[in-house]
């Protein structure tokens, strides 16, 4: 057993971790893998590198590549406004505080762009960063986080109904811009997310088993989602209430382009390496090298880097925010949990637990997948937070490792 994975393993022995796979490439191959502890505790079923994971906010860098797929057609510009496609959103209201009453509203000075899209100045949020009327209205109208069951024109319709927290372009606010964007990818597309997904990037580059469904005859490789009981106790979370069902019904039209997608360690790999190829890999390419730059430039002000939190916690002290995915500025500063190396460094993890990096300066990517869901009311006590240790260990371990 190589370093990472006895580091990995303490966290197992130690009811901290269910169980996690790493990847690391650099100079043109895998350079260490493992799969450690448990794909189901309950089944005994041991985690192995094919392992299926629900990847969450890993989903937001990949709409945004085909986002800007489509703006190198020509099918829109970075700054026109999304209400060409989503005429819902004209004329939009934000409210004077984001916890104001619903009905504490100014006009909207501008109209949400793309741009504003993927770099979450839109003015959109998650519902539950708030604990204002906005928090409510958001579960009204959308239905769960991940697995809605509202439809795309319905869901586009209902969140252009509730206000904005904060006027298009002034600061930065996590949430559900990604989610709006895939929407708008299916519209110009014509199809769903989904299929744009698959015919665009996953076929291209050999992505097998990434999709907003695991087929039936891949269940078995799905990794058990497990959470933790008020005493920080490991538990089974086969279901997470208002965020994603174990079983997402084949019906559901819906799909999170923020945050839906299941993925292995390989098939991430081989959407990281991307940002260590031009935007090319193994000869495919999906992006232009100077829009692939674009992306991984820092796109936010410095006042929107300093006032960007999330549960009061500030976000970029050493990161910028490019389109989609975080952007390292600040090598000797940068946490691991966010992404770190050299300056251009690029990355974004999920909620779930997974996490990714991929360094241009020295070509190396790391990939950790793992199913560790806490409650943001669980932050304070610590509980669940074990999952970052792992990873800053996996990321100083595989920083060390012998070229």
């Amino acid at each position: 057993m190589d370093a990472i994975a006895k580091a990995i393993e303490a966290y197992v022995d130690a009811d901290e971790l269910a169980g996690a796979v790493t990847l690391v490439w650099r100079d043109g191959k895998v350079a260490q893998d493992c799969a450690v502890g448990w794909r189901d505790m309950d089944a005994t079923a041991l985690m192995t590198r094919d392992t299926i994971f629900r990847i969450a906010s890993m989903t937001k860098p990949v709409t945004s590549v085909a986002a800007l797929m489509l703006m190198e057609e020509g099918k829109f510009a970075l700054d026109d406004p999304i209400s060409r496609w989503a005429p819902e959103f004209a004329d939009m209201r934000v409210l004077r505080h984001p916890d104001a009453p619903l009905d504490e509203t100014d006009p909207a000075a501008r109209d949400i762009t793309f741009r504003d899209l993927l770099t979450h100045r839109s003015g959109l949020t998650y519902g539950d960063m708030h604990t204002g009327p906005i928090l409510a209205a958001y579960r009204a109208a959308l239905g769960w986080d991940i697995d809605s069951d509202v439809a795309p024109d319905a869901w586009i319709a209902a969140l252009a109904a509730l206000p904005l927290i904060d006027q298009p372009g002034a600061g930065f606010h996590y949430g559900h811009s990604t989610d709006l964007l895939g929407l708008l990818i299916g519209r110009i597309e014509g199809t769903s997310l989904g299929e744009v997904l698959q015919r665009r990037i996953f076929q291209p580059l050999g992505m097998k088993d990434t999709g907003f469904m695991v087929p039936p005859d891949r269940w078995g490789r799905r990794a058990r989602m497990y959470g933790f009981d008020p005493a920080g106790r490991i538990i089974a979370r086969d279901a997470l209430d208002k965020v994603c069902l174990a079983e997402r019904p084949a019906d559901l039209a819906y799909e999170s382009g923020g945050q839906g997608l299941w993925s292995t360690a390989d098939d991430y790999l081989a959407f990281a390496r991307l940002f260590v190829g031009d935007g090319a890999v193994d000869g495919v390419r999906l992006l232009k090298p100077e829009t692939l730059a674009l992306m991984t430039s820092n796109q936010l002000t410095e006042d929107q880097r300093a006032r960007a939190e999330t549960f009061g916690m500030p976000l970029f002290t050493a990161h910028g925010f490019g389109l989609g995915l975080a952007v390292v500025l600040d090598p000797d500063k940068a946490a691991a949990t966010r992404c770190k190396g050299g300056v251009g460094t690029v990355g974004w993890p999920g909620a779930f637990g997974g996490w990714w990096q991929s360094d241009p300066t020295d070509g190396t990517v790391m990939v950790f997948l793992a199913h560790n869901r806490f409650e943001p009311e669980q932050l304070a006590q610590g509980i669940g937070l074990s999952v970052y240790g792992a990873i800053t260990q996996f990321h100083g371990l595989a920083t060390a490792l012998p070229r």
